[in-house]
């Protein structure tokens, strides 16, 4: 005699499945003081897009883009699982979880497509300098930078149709700080497998086309920096790319692994590590992209440093803006 499942209608965020009770509240403050540092220090940039008209470029749009998409993430993730630590409240509703689902994806898809556009830009203006202010204006950017925001709800969107159409039954444990496709998967009654692929093939597309394009723009730029004269400035492209390529790989590379551990039999992971890994691609890069993509900027340091002397009344020296962005 079969036993039927219990259908709900609310979800519990486990969160960090083998976290101790006595360190709940020092974990809510750490949570705490991650979200007010991420969106305080993207919150920065933005202000200083609006305010300084001599950062309205191309290249800044990107930075206030990827800085408005981590303040979404970070908003959308990080609440319910301070609440989930703090007040031990970490229960939410099954629409709710899908909603969230909906939206992690959603920015996980637009910073892809912002990296995407972010790399396209490098490669126009390192290889191709003399015609970048022609194709690379602040229309044409504002007009990618649109495009980019209502695409990246098309991938998550597919499967979110699948699981408005789905029932789930116990236990109603969202093994993972915030819902995804795989946690909210594990919660589906019968047979899952089709909408894992399904899934993991939107997931890959997302991730992997836009890597395509970083990697070959990235060949092509240190190509052109070898071919540099001034060594000087081959060196601080250098350290660009670097950087850069560090962000994008803790960004892809553990996606990749994640999503692939529910189809690959020989790869495997226990939840604890699954989680760890997710927190730490999911929240260590909003937090350090203002300092990577940003305050290393020579640019908006200067601006930077000027507010700073402003409010301890200092008269600021002049200095003169170039049109490029020059990162040290």
């Amino acid at each position: 005699m079969s036993v039927q499942k219990k259908l709900f209608s609310n979800v519990f965020i486990v969160g960090f499945p083998e976290l101790q009770l006595e360190y709940f509240h020092m974990v809510a403050w750490f949570l705490f003081i991650l979200y007010v540092t991420t969106v305080v220090g993207n919150l920065v940039l933005v202000v200083m897009f609006v305010v300084e008209h001599s950062l309205q470029k191309p290249m800044y749009i990107i930075m206030v883009s990827l800085a408005l998409s981590d303040i979404g993430f970070a908003t959308v993730a990080l609440p319910k699982l301070i609440a989930r630590y703090w007040w031990d409240d970490g229960s939410m509703g099954l629409y709710t979880c899908q909603f969230q689902r909906h939206m992690i994806h959603y920015f996980g898809s637009l910073n892809s497509l912002i990296l995407l556009t972010m790399a396209v830009d490098r490669y126009m203006a390192v290889c191709l300098p003399l015609r970048y202010p022609m194709l690379m204006t602040v229309p044409t950017m504002t007009i990618l930078t649109v495009l980019s925001w209502l695409v990246a709800h098309i991938f998550p969107g597919v499967s979110s149709i699948s699981f408005t159409q789905i029932p789930f039954c116990g236990p109603s444990q969202i093994i993972q700080t915030f819902c995804d496709t795989l946690s909210l998967a594990a919660l589906a009654c019968g047979d899952k497998s089709q909408l894992l692929k399904a899934a993991y093939a939107t997931a890959m597309f997302i991730l992997l086309v836009p890597l395509g394009f970083v990697i070959i723009s990235y060949f092509c730029i240190i190509i052109s920096v070898f071919h540099m004269t001034n060594g000087q400035g081959r060196k601080k492209t250098l350290s660009t790319c670097a950087t850069q390529g560090c962000i994008i790989s803790i960004y892809y590379i553990p996606r990749f692994f994640i999503y692939s551990t529910s189809l690959i039999p020989n790869l495997s992971m226990t939840p604890s590590s699954r989680v760890a890994t997710t927190f730490f691609y999911s929240f260590f890069p909003p937090l350090i992209n203002p300092f990577v993509y940003c305050l290393r900027t020579k640019e908006i340091r200067s601006i930077f440093c000027r507010w700073l002397q402003s409010l301890h009344g200092i008269k600021p020296k002049s200095s003169k803006i170039e049109n490029v962005p020059k990162l040290k």
